[in-house]
This record gives C-alpha cells, sequence and structure tokens, in this order.
C-alpha cells in the first residue's frame, strides 16, 4: 500500500551524516538523519510540507509553545527487511490518534496527505539510514506544537508540524522492576491523558525519579482517585498474565490508546491466549503474587514492542515473577516484528510498504 506523493519540494543537505553512524551500536534516539519534514500552519490554513535538512529550529520566546504548552507527537519506527524494502507498521492509526491528541490539545487536525506523503519522501530520501540489523530500526518522531507568538492566555494563530527521525537500536536491554504509584497520578479523568501530549511525559519525570532511587527502573500508574487500579507502565500500556489469561486495562481519558497494545490484543487471540480488557487492581495483582497466579507482566509501546516486568514493588515489599520457559510476551514480540520486519505473512494489513 503506497500513496501517490504529492509535489514536496526537498532541500537537500550538502553533506551526509551516513558515514558517521555505527549501525552496530545504536543508543536509542541520539544520531539522526540528514534531512527533516516542516509544515506550517498560518493564515488558517496548512501549508504543503517540505523536505530540509536537520538543523535546529527558530522561535521566537514569546511562541506560545514555552508559555501554555500545546504540543502533541507520535512515535513510528521504519523497518527495512533482507531485500531492502522499507515498512511502516499501521501508520494509518498513528495519523488518526495524532489528530486525536491534536484536537483535545485545540490544535488544528493535520490533512492525512500531509501526514502520510510527506512522511513517504522524507523516508525515500533518508532510506539509508534505516538499519537491517535484526532489532534495530527507523525511530519516527512526528510533532506538532505551538510556533504563534503573544503572551495572552489562548490558542495560538500559528503551528509547526515536523517529523524528525533517528535511527536506533533496541529501546530496552533486559527485563525491569517497577513500584506501584499511590501517591502521584498520571492523568485524571476529563483531563489530556488520552493525549500523546508533552505535558503528560513531563508530569511523569518526578515521580519515575523518585522510584529509581528507591531502586526500581519505572513506575506502574494507578487511577487518579483512590490509587485501586493499575493503568499503564511508565510511558506504556501495561499487560498483566494471570493465569493463563492475559489482561489489560480498558481505554479512557487517562489511558493511550496504544497502537502496540490493539495489535497485542489481536495477536494474542490468534495464539490462543485468552484475554480480557478490563479494570486490573492492585489488591488482585498482590494476590496473585502471593499466591503463584501471577506469571507475567509486561509494558507495550512503540518504541519497546513488549518490555517484561521481572518484579514490582508495593507498600515496601517486593514480588518477583517467575522465570518461564514460554512466556506469552516473547511469543507475542516475536509474531509482531516478523510482521514487522518482513518475516511472516500480514493477515491484518498492518504492514504498510513504503518502497
Amino acid at each position: 500500500m503506497q500513496t501517490n506523493v504529492t509535489h514536496i519540494a526537498i532541500e537537500r543537505a550538502e553533506t551526509s551524516k551516513i558515514n558517521e553512524v555505527d549501525f552496530d551500536n545504536l543508543a536509542f534516539g541520539s544520531v539522526f538523519t540528514d534531512h527533516m519534514l516542516v509544515g506550517n500552519y498560518r493564515n488558517g490554513a496548512w501549508e504543503t510540507p517540505k523536505i530540509v535538512p536537520y538543523q535546529p529550529i527558530v522561535l521566537e520566546p514569546s511562541a506560545k509553545i514555552f508559555h501554555y504548552g500545546q504540543s502533541i507527537f507520535e512515535g513510528m519506527k521504519a523497518y527495512k527487511d533482507k531485500k531492502g524494502q522499507v515498512f511502516l507498521f499501521r501508520p494509518l492509526d498513528n495519523h488518526k490518534r495524532f489528530n486525536i491528541s491534536a484536537a483535545r490539545m485545540c490544535i488544528p487536525q493535520i490533512p492525512e496527505a500531509h501526514f502520510m506523503d510527506g512522511l513517504t519522501a522524507l523516508l525515500r530520501l533518508d532510506h539509508a539510514f534505516i538499519p537491517q540489523k535484526e532489532g534495530s530500526s527507523l525511530y519516527i518522531r512526528p510533532f506538532m506544537f505551538a510556533s504563534g507568538k503573544g503572551f495572552h492566555a489562548s490558542p495560538a494563530d500559528a503551528y509547526k508540524f515536523m517529523v524528525a527521525c533517528a535511527p536506533s537500536g533496541a529501546y530496552f536491554s533486559g527485563k525491569v522492576r517497577v513500584l506501584i504509584e499511590e501517591k502521584y497520578s498520571r492523568s485524571a479523568n476529563g483531563g489530556v491523558g488520552f493525549a500523546k501530549a508533552g505535558g503528560n511525559y513531563a508530569g511523569q519525570f518526578y515521580p519515575t525519579e523518585l522510584a529509581v532511587k528507591k531502586g526500581y527502573n519505572q513506575v506502574i500508574w494507578t487511577d487518579d482517585t483512590h490509587h485501586e487500579f493499575i493503568e499503564e507502565a511508565g510511558a506504556m500500556n501495561i499487560f498483566v498474565r494471570i493465569g493463563d489469561t492475559l489482561v489489560t486495562a480498558p481505554t479512557s481519558d487517562r489511558i493511550l490508546d496504544g497502537i502496540t497494545r490493539k495489535s497485542i490484543l489481536q495477536m494474542a487471540e490468534d495464539l490462543g491466549m485468552p484475554t480480557e480488557v478490563r479494570k486490573i487492581s492492585v489488591s488482585e495483582v498482590v494476590k496473585a503474587a502471593q499466591d503463584g497466579s501471577l506469571k507475567e507482566m509486561f509494558g507495550a509501546g512503540t518504541a519497546a514492542v513488549v518490555s517484561p516486568i521481572a518484579g514490582f514493588g508495593h507498600r515496601d515489599r517486593d514480588y518477583d515473577l517467575p522465570e518461564l520457559q514460554d512466556p506469552y510476551a516473547t511469543r507475542i514480540k516475536k509474531a509482531i516484528t516478523d510482521i514487522q520486519y518482513n518475516l511472516a505473512d500480514d493477515p491484518y494489513g498492518w504492514r504498510y510498504q513504503v518502497m
């Protein structure tokens, strides 16, 4: 499936950074491609995006992004198979969610052609930066923010849409230990927790830092009212396996409608794994850990796909999860990544060929 790329002006970089990239030792999101996509919303309309060399953004101090936080983003990946073909994974879902986030943050929605045609043109231009090493990919960051100026507390009159890319290795290595949070909240009913708004993530950093000082890697977020139900793991959706059943929380105002989450639910069903989408109480998880029925916990998101959790802390007590011979997490991750890297058939239409 491909788009018909409209005319997008391209300003090529004078020199390429490709020879500076060590594809065998890629940290996540630390080196960047030669080019980026830029589009502007001015005078009530989106201008056709253009591709320019990767460079700093110039903004006035009065740009509203600095004062009122109108900012959203997405996380995507491009994959290259053994033949050099390039694929995206469910990109139209990313575009849809991007616009859902935009609407909630009072940002003009971006047309599908601007998003998809611009991204396709950018990937075709910088395709040499897409790694072929197993587990590596090109991380793609579409984002939009208020570039209009003014100190008055109101939506901006100008916005900038951009896409920057970074060849990256695996996001996580090994399993993580998490702390169930009972004081701080990631989001609240009626808020913006379902949107990929920058402020959601800024607000997570301090509680996570406190957890790290206690020896954990990340936080499990609970509901904002009574901290009774688990909702997300850090910046990821969370899955819990009790017995043979894989459980995840329903989406809401507080929980991101993760694309990887939806893919896992479909994949688990087709692999014969029982699934439930329902509220998961902290007490249920603790009891399952105590009686041995808690088999797995893992985070789910674009960057890591699946991130297994080795144990969790709750009220000054730690609980270890068992080491399984054939965990759901491993089977699901392989099934999804095989589709992403064009190693298996794609009966769902998730794989989107760029070139």
